[in-house]
């Protein structure tokens, strides 16, 4: 299975008859983009759960189906940053400190003691 983006729908009125009514979707899986068979119903910009291989065309509604990638389900909450690490500083650069951005905990020669 796959997570991917919806970016679009994609038109094609010329079809095999095997191909039906299908609605057929262009996705972002990472930076390439693939066509779906639209199985849920989705939109642009939903996050979707993919298949491939046999499942995609069982999914799609039969296994003689020209499938080989289906969309299964719409992801309700998807976060795809979450649980990555912040980017490191680079070398020679300020920190990213906010108190230290701030000027917080400086001594301005005027306070010092």
């Amino acid at each position: 299975m796959l997570i991917c983006k919806v970016v679009k729908p994609l038109v094609s009125t010329n079809r095999i008859p095997d191909f039906e009514h299908k609605h057929l979707q262009v996705v972002l899986d990472g930076s390439t983009q693939k066509v779906a068979v639209d199985a849920v119903g989705c939109i642009p910009g939903d996050w979707v759960i993919c298949v491939g291989s046999s499942a995609a065309r069982e999914a799609a509604g039969s296994k003689s189906y020209p499938s080989d990638l289906t969309i299964v389900g719409i992801i309700d909450h998807w976060d795809p940053d979450a649980g990555k690490a912040p980017p490191a500083p680079k070398p020679g650069t300020l920190s990213s400190d906010p108190a230290a951005a701030s000027g917080a905990g400086a001594v301005s020669k005027g306070e010092q003691g």
